[in-house]
């Protein structure tokens, strides 16, 4: 994409019985989109395989958390997390994804999959405005990069007053949503 889309602020809905799969190779390219991932992002999947999988990335989506879940996923682990995407026709949806990384027969990483379903409306009570305030702290910084930084310790410090880390936040806000995502 060489023009960058405008929100429009109109949220776009899937079915709660519905998932959207993708596949990336190691470096985070779609090698795989799903006819749901097509159908709700308004892409064709000509025009999402090869592109890097952040050309759903809403701009109102904290980098503190996208860090979080690609140094989760490069230790090796899987990763829970509430993500906004932005579609191709600037409208927005929220995904609860589930994201693992995947490895070929010598057991090298060969890339990552990424299962989302809806997330709760309760869970999104809750993320919204935690999300808003991580935002807000990555604007204030003078450059993107310190943004990330302070929001990622406002994150931090938020879960640490709250007891948890992010896996049993992201757990805590909808244990049955969660319980749904690990089960399929």
């Amino acid at each position: 994409m060489t023009t960058p889309i405008e929100p429009t602020g109109r949220e776009i809905r899937f079915n709660p019985e519905e998932i959207i799969v993708s596949k990336t190779d190691p470096r985070g390219i779609i090698t795989y989109a799903n006819d749901t991932f097509c159908r709700v992002s308004g892409f064709a999947e000509t025009e999402l395989i090869g592109q890097p999988h952040n050309i759903i990335r809403h701009p109102d989506m904290p980098a503190c958390v996208f860090k979080l879940l690609w140094d989760t996923l490069k230790s090796g682990a899987e990763v829970f997390a509430y993500v906004l995407n932005l579609s191709r026709c600037g409208g927005h949806y929220w995904v609860l994804a589930h994201v693992t990384p995947s490895y070929n027969k010598d057991g090298r990483l060969s890339g990552y999959h990424s299962n989302r379903r809806v997330p709760s409306a309760d869970a999104l009570q809750k993320i919204r405005p935690l999300y808003a305030q991580l935002r807000r702290e990555e604007i204030r910084q003078s450059d993107r990069r310190k943004g990330m930084q302070a929001s990622g310790l406002l994150l931090e410090r938020t879960l640490q007053a709250s007891g948890m880390d992010y896996p049993r936040f992201v757990f805590s806000l909808s244990s049955s949503t969660c319980l749904d995502a690990v089960a399929s």
